[in-house]
């Protein structure tokens, strides 16, 4: 069902392109004043989407501070970071 309604549209878009290169310059204009608010209605609803889906970024802050801490549990050993959790158990 998807295919289809997919393959319509870019079959209407590809005819109204098709017309616009037939038409004259003056009836091409009037046109493209047309269809300008529908043109600048997609832009909107396409921004909408991606400002829907785009994720939040993390506190820059907050991140540098978990990564300090994280630091501050390894051991160091001169210009080497081990983290704790790398370590394997002692064996008594």
């Amino acid at each position: 069902m998807f295919e289809k309604l997919l393959a319509g549209t870019v079959l209407a878009v590809c005819l109204v392109l098709l017309l616009r290169m037939l038409m004259g310059e003056r009836r091409r204009q009037r046109m493209d004043a047309a269809l300008r608010p529908l043109q600048q209605r997609l832009r909107s609803w396409a921004h909408s989407l991606r400002q829907r889906r785009a994720r939040p970024q993390p506190d820059a802050a907050r991140v540098a501070e978990e990564a300090i801490e994280r630091a501050r549990r390894g051991s160091w050993n001169g210009n080497v970071y081990t983290p704790k959790s790398f370590k394997r158990p002692t064996k008594h």
